[in-house]
């Protein structure tokens, strides 16, 4: 070790720089800390209303092409329903982030499907997160599947893309896709709802689809955290 690493600072800029220095070894290992330290929690455990609310946030920011913001909310999002530590949220909301922006400039599904990797990172991460395992890889192309047929939605209708959502959820929380029903119902009123204002959306719109999804949430928390009824 360099000897002037360990000689008293004698002057106020020696002070600044060595402060300097242990603040960005500090931030340093807190990050790798954050990042790679295994964390588990319970991922049913979660406040309904306040995802539903960080979604319709995600929503606007996604139609009005505001990526920086969408990442901020992703992260205030994924602290919030998953537990993640701070610097892994902004890990995961990057990669989130990333996949709704391709996946948005794309004119076809060979461009859609260059999202699916970050899709997937993002899901393998929530993965890590979650004490109870679940199918990374499929529920991460079901996600995309969601989005493929919003973007295509004139070949499909309202059930098909309920039926996705409840699939997700299942594979997801290990509960029977049927459970999902109210829930995934809200969740596509809503969209269809910000799809039916369009350019002509208000404020006041956006709090109605605010309220649909914390419905919805509300609806999904419900079923988890009851126990399946035995047949």
């Amino acid at each position: 070790m360099s000897t002037s690493l360990l000689k008293k600072p004698q002057t106020a800029k020696e002070w600044v720089i060595r402060i300097a220095a242990g603040f960005v070894l500090f931030l340093f290992v807190w990050i790798l800390a954050d990042i790679y330290i295994p964390v588990r929690s319970d991922i049913r455990n979660f406040e309904p209303k306040q995802v539903g609310q960080l979604e319709a946030g995600m929503w606007r920011s996604y139609y009005e092409r505001r990526p920086l913001r969408l990442i901020g909310q992703l992260t205030d999002l994924i602290r919030s329903q998953y537990r993640a530590p701070y610097w892994r949220s902004w890990q995961l909301g990057y990669r989130a982030g990333k996949a709704a922006f391709v996946f948005k400039d794309g004119k076809n599904q060979q461009d859609y499907a260059k999202a699916l990797p970050y899709i997937q990172r993002f899901y393998e991460g929530i993965n890590d997160l979650s004490e109870t395992p679940f199918p990374a890889g499929k529920v991460a192309a079901l996600e995309l599947k969601w989005w493929m047929i919003r973007r295509e939605k004139n070949g499909f209708r309202p059930g098909d893309w309920e039926t996705i959502l409840k699939q997700e959820s299942s594979a997801i929380f290990n509960v029977p896709a049927e459970r999902f029903q109210e829930h995934a119902q809200l969740r596509v009123r809503a969209m269809m709802y910000r799809d039916y204002r369009g350019k002509d959306i208000t404020e006041s719109d956006w709090k109605y689809i605010e309220e649909l999804l914390e419905q919805s949430w509300t609806a999904l928390h419900k079923v988890v955290n009851t126990p399946s009824p035995v047949n």
